[in-house]
Formats: structure tokens, sequence, C-alpha cells
């Protein structure tokens, strides 16, 4: 699969890799400070090693850091020819200050509040704007809506209302879970372009495959893989036995352990086989993975070109369909 047109850069940028540039995405909550600081050169060392493994496509939020992310983003993208990336922000949380409040446009603050009111999507984008130094966003999602009636009374459509103006080139909804996001497909129909299911589309959490991505798959709306890591457990289950941001529990824990060994026994590491399994799903067009240094950048741009056997697959899903029929739940998502 392959990025949409909407999703590709308007002019292609010749040192690109056609496989990275065409499935592959930087997140870049971690150079937001995700769970550990992170410099502000060594953010922008890691955006500067994406770009030269041929990653163009860049996925931030005003939530990372508080502004944080775009910040830095924006400053690592300066020099770089705009019609050749493509940048993804998000709407829906307003960044405030120590004191609760909104804090000026362009500014960084201390956390986020929700909100789904047009004048609130207005006000977000402006803001990312100014952060990402640039005059348009090319996919502009909701961001993890907590109320979709709200949204589809206010974000929604100022967000249709932006994409026709040709301020956004594609509008989206990201969340980690994924009854509300079916419900804002079912009922915004056609009228996405994409869903991004963060870490629900995993080798440990297929939840989406359930009822997300037969709905998007309906109405033509594309898919994008987030979260492909579930936290840390699958990127090491024994240094890092996180599942959505919490500790793994031991059936999670146990479950990465046995698909580390049939990786471990096929020759492929575990975070290479979860950096490409979102690919291998129909309707899913692009996975975005998340980095915080040039190595991290490097480990997911060399699982676009390792070899993995279908025998490798077939063990992974057997773990997969087996920890299901024990009736083991993939976590607290819904």
């Amino acid at each position: 699969m392959a990025f949409r047109a909407e999703l590709r850069p308007l002019s292609p940028a010749p040192a690109a890799r056609p496989e990275v540039a065409a499935a592959y995405g930087l997140g870049c909550a971690p150079i937001g400070n995700l769970f550990t600081p992170v410099a502000a050169t060594a953010a922008e060392a890691t955006v500067g090693r994406a770009l030269e493994r041929g990653v163009r496509f860049f996925d931030t939020a005003p939530h990372y850091g508080e502004g944080i992310s775009e910040q830095r983003l924006g400053a690592a993208l300066a020099g770089v020819d705009r019609d050749t990336v493509v940048i993804a922000t998000k709407v829906g949380r307003t960044i405030v200050d120590a004191a609760g409040d909104p804090v000026p446009v362009g500014g960084t603050g201390t956390s986020t509040v929700g909100d789904l009111s047009r004048d609130g999507v207005l006000r977000s984008l402006e803001g990312s704007l100014a952060r990402l130094r640039t005059d348009r966003v090319d996919l502009l999602y909701l961001h993890d809506p907590a109320d979709v009636d709200a949204a589809l009374r206010g974000a929604l459509p100022a967000l249709l209302e932006l994409r026709d103006q040709g301020v956004v080139r594609a509008v989206g909804v990201g969340m980690g879970r994924t009854v509300p996001v079916a419900r804002l497909v079912r009922e915004a129909g056609a009228a996405l372009d994409v869903v991004m299911p963060a870490g629900r589309l995993t080798l440990l959490d297929r939840t989406a495959e359930d009822d997300l991505l037969p709905a998007a798959r309906a109405r033509g709306v594309g898919v994008i893989g987030a979260g492909v890591y579930n936290s840390g457990v699958l990127a090491d289950p024994v240094g890092a036995p996180y599942f959505d941001y919490r500790p793994a529990t031991p059936d999670q824990v146990d479950r990465a352990l046995r698909m580390a060994a049939a990786c471990t026994a096929a020759g492929v590491a575990l975070p290479t086989a979860a950096v490409r399994y979102p690919l291998r799903v129909a309707g899913v067009e692009a996975v975005v993975v998340g980095a915080r240094t040039p190595a991290e950048v490097d480990a997911f741009a060399d699982a676009a070109d390792a070899e993995i056997p279908e025998t490798l697959w077939a063990a992974l899903d057997h773990v997969a369909r087996a920890s299901a029929a024990a009736g083991i739940a993939p976590g607290p998502h819904d």
C-alpha cells in the first residue's frame, strides 16, 4: 500500500527512498519530551535523520509536549522545501498555562484541555501553523474526541470547512479507542479521508480489525497505523514492559515474549515485525513510528528493507489467535 494522493508530498524529494517515503512516517510525540526529556538539538537531529532516510511524512500534535513537538518539528523543517514533505497535526485540545489559561497563539504551555468547538478548532490550527512555521497542514486530525456528538456538531464541520478552503489537504480522526472512531466513520462517511487507530492495529492488539477497519473500507476511508510498539512492550518486552502507557499485564508480556522468540528463531527483530505488521492489513496505507533519536529512526527505516518470511507471520498470528481463544484481552481501550 502507499499514501493516497492527498497525503503525498506535492513535489517529490530527489533523494527520498520510495519504499520509505511511500509508507512510513515519523511520529513526533517523543521529540516533545514524551516519557523522557529530549534536547532541542537531539530533536533536530532526529528529524534530520528521518529526512536522510527518505521519510517525508511527519506526524505531530499540540498535545505532544504542550506545543513543544510542533515547535521543534517546525524548526527542524525550516530549511526544507515545504512541498517535499507532508505534515500532519491535530485539533481538539487547547494548550493552557499553569493557571489554566490558553497560551498566546503559537506558544507552549504546561497542559492541554479538550475543546471540540468550531472556534476551538480554528484557534488550535492557528497556533499549530505558527509553531510549525508553515501556512498549511497536509493532514489535520481530530485528536481523541471524548464526546462524539460534540465532535459531529462542532469540530468535524470545522475540519471539512478548512479542507474546502484549502488550508488543509485532508482530514481524519486519530484515537486510541476504536468504538468512537468507528461511529465517526459510519456517521461522517466518506467526508473523512483517513483514520489513525493508535495502538489498536498491532501484533498484540488487533481490535481495529473488528469494527473500525470494515467501516473504513466500506466508505473508502484510508487507515494509518500508529502506536505499533504499544508503548514499549513490542519494542522490548523485558526492558520496556509497558502497554498503553501503563505497566503491561503478565499476559501481555508473555505474549510479547513468545512473539519475540518466534522472531528470533526467524532471524528478525521483534520491533521490525511490529513496524511492518500494519502494512499487511487491507486498507492500511502507511504506518507512523515514534522516534526520539537518529538510531531509532534507523531502526524503523531499516524495517522497510527487512526480509520477513511468511512462516514468521503465521507464527505471530498463531500467538495472537491463541491468546484471543483463551479470552486474554488486549488492553483497556474502549
